[in-house]
């Protein structure tokens, strides 16, 4: 994204929307917390080609691309089309991100008790899915290898030795300073809660998609939650049946950073791409800024 100088209003990790039309200003005072907002969206994507793609690319050797590289990459590229989905509300304000922070937990191990964290892979509207690929196979290799708390954890531990009553101001005061964009640089990155999108894989749990609501603190105004691959045989156009592959995919969405129509043309670009998955493989030819 094209970086612009700050001016008076704007946050640290975005900019504020001022061409707005009044009633879309006027919609975080009816409904401020972004639990009143959410709203939710499920469905199944035919994944054949899908599947075709990734494994001519694990045998060009990119061992172990998959599905959450695949959803990752298409929701940036949705985003160069439409940036509005990559907006925020923070103190009653809608704000454009100033980049593509992607949030997701990841254990350490599959067994029971592995400890679990949370990354912050930063992206541009611009990348790939091979950019997908390294930037997110980075960060979690140096996750996985590192015995060390990363940031997040080093945050939540300070906060959580405080008495509780310390803790709960201390949270108070974050909320406060949220609320005006005063937040220090070093803590929006290590805080789960600011960024562009969360996703969680739980096809690698070997379940289905689960609605995860999408926090009242902090920035993520969309979360997306897909399952493992499933088979369903069904009837083609010429009465044969065939065997097709599907992966459910469930949104939660902040409704008041864009409106329905514009859901729907995001919404419509993502089943785009699952049956054109070769147009992840190349940048995007123009990229859309959002409103100023």
């Amino acid at each position: 994204m094209a970086k612009t100088r700050k001016r008076a209003g704007d946050r640290r990790d975005g900019r504020l929307l001022r061409s707005l039309p009044a009633f879309c200003k006027f919609i975080p005072f009816i409904m401020p917390e972004r639990n009143d907002a959410q709203i939710f969206y499920d469905e199944s994507f035919e994944v054949s080609t899908v599947d075709r793609r990734l494994r001519k690319l694990r045998v060009d050797g990119y061992k172990g691309i998959g599905m959450l590289h695949f959803l990752i990459a298409t929701h940036i590229r949705c985003i160069s089309m439409l940036p509005g989905i990559n907006r925020f509300i923070a103190g009653r304000r809608i704000y454009a991100h100033d980049d593509i922070t992607v949030v997701m937990a990841v254990k350490r191990s599959l067994s029971v008790d592995a400890t679990e964290t949370t990354i912050k892979v930063h992206f541009q509207p611009t990348d790939t899915i091979f950019d997908v690929y390294r930037k997110l196979n980075e960060k979690i290799e140096e996750i996985k290898t590192s015995e060390e708390d990363n940031n997040t954890e080093e945050v939540a531990e300070t906060l959580t030795k405080a008495p509780r009553f310390l803790l709960r101001m201390a949270i108070g005061v974050l909320r406060i300073l949220d609320y005006f964009g005063l937040i220090p640089d070093s803590l929006i990155e290590a805080s789960p809660f600011h960024g562009s999108m969360i996703i969680t894989d739980m096809g690698s749990l070997r379940i289905g998609p689960v609605f995860h609501h999408i926090y009242n603190f902090g920035t993520l105004p969309v979360f997306i939650a897909f399952g493992a691959k499933r088979h369903a045989y069904e009837i083609d156009r010429h009465g044969k049946v065939v065997d097709n592959k599907y992966v459910d995919c469930k949104f939660v969405i902040d409704e008041r950073i864009a409106d329905g129509h514009y859901y729907a043309q995001f919404l419509q670009a993502f089943r785009y791409i699952f049956q054109h998955p070769e147009i992840l493989e190349k940048a995007p030819t123009r990229v859309i800024e959002d409103v100023r």
